[in-house]
């Protein structure tokens, strides 16, 4: 195989890994994930872009105090990001999961 064709086919490879990120990004995008704190008293739903879609607090919090359901709605928030980071990660290891990179090599280059 001489270069030109080394080069033509590294091209080909390049193109279609992005446009399998794009589709995975896409995917991602969409994906609704459900963060909760409280034992599941209160539940906030992100979406793959960090979009929080809804938040759910059951009644009997309404009777607590002010800052302990702020607390609460903050480790929902947290927990959410967290499933949304782990997701996101594991879709886009199976995007590149057959390249064979070099360890510490991240894409898109």
């Amino acid at each position: 195989m001489n270069m030109q064709q080394l080069m033509q086919q590294a091209q080909r490879m390049q193109e279609q890994m992005q446009k399998q990120m794009e589709k995975a990004q896409a995917e991602l995008a969409n994906t609704e994930l459900k963060g909760e704190a409280g034992a599941g008293l209160v539940k906030v739903t992100m979406t793959g872009r960090h979009d929080v879609k809804r938040v759910e607090i059951d009644d009997s919090l309404l009777k607590e105090d002010k800052e302990m359901l702020e607390d609460l709605i903050a480790a929902a928030v947290n927990d959410a990001v967290r499933k949304v980071e782990a997701h996101s990660q594991s879709a886009m290891g199976s995007v590149t999961q057959g390249l064979n990179l070099p360890p510490g090599m991240k894409l898109p280059f």
